[in-house]
């Protein structure tokens, strides 16, 4: 691994625990709307996919800001009370900025809700740059959120690692030149591993978050007994 300067992080299913009130957001759309629940395995595969395209494919013959519309009214509703904070993020944004990296955000959720999460838990301050979908025309797996994420921090490609738990961000780190790490706490990709994910498997996959300054401390790469203590 380059000497790394920037930590680029998802925010749900990564830093926060959102896995809970998006379920019940999907449930209540679908009662809403269709008069049943979909299936939850079905609903765990769009996590990390912009908001608009999911509903879209989900409910083709309703207009997509109705159905967008009730989706976060609930989440309107519910989603400070439903949220936490995955142990050990708040630990490891501390100590990142007390040795002077460069972190930034980039999330498929909105501006809004993103930061009453990290007010909740007081994590803002951690945050250099934090880009939405209201920051960018295209949206992950493209690029560009990272590529504008990194502009705005004023790094380079070859200096950033990204985490996040969906292919949708490792994908988006690949597609920017950017080193990729999973959460193995990943919802969406539970018990995944890099054999199993083949040509779509990140660079490294971490247990805990800790274990990010592990690999920030090697510049050379990981060696084989990391990589095992890292479920890679």
């Amino acid at each position: 691994m380059k000497k790394k300067d920037t930590i680029l992080f998802d925010f749900d299913g990564t830093i926060m625990d959102t896995n809970d009130v998006i379920l019940k957001s999907w449930q209540y759309t679908f009662r809403s709307l269709e008069d049943r629940e979909a299936d939850e395995d079905e609903l765990k595969k769009t996590f990390g996919e912009p908001l608009d395209i999911t509903i879209s494919r989900f409910f083709p013959e309703v207009p997509v800001e109705e159905s967008i519309e009730i989706y976060r009214s609930y989440q309107r509703d519910h989603f400070r009370e439903l949220i936490t904070l995955f142990p050990g993020m708040k630990e490891l944004l501390a100590v990142l900025k007390e040795k002077g990296y460069k972190t930034g955000l980039v999330t498929s959720r909105l501006y809004n809700t993103t930061v009453q999460g990290l007010e909740k838990y007081g994590l803002k301050e951690y945050f250099d740059e934090i880009v939405t979908p209201e920051d960018t025309d295209r949206h992950k797996p493209d690029p560009e959120p990272v590529l504008i994420a990194l502009e705005k921090l004023g790094s380079k490609p070859e200096n950033a690692v990204m985490l996040g738990d969906t292919l949708f961000d490792i994908k988006c780190a690949r597609n920017a030149k950017v080193e990729s790490v999973l959460v193995a706490w990943s919802f969406a990709l539970q018990g995944e591993t890099k054999e199993s994910l083949g040509d779509d498997a990140p660079d490294y996959i971490i247990g805990r978050p800790e274990e990010l300054l592990e690999i920030l401390s090697s510049e050379g790469g990981h060696d084989d007994d990391k990589g095992k203590r890292m479920g890679i």
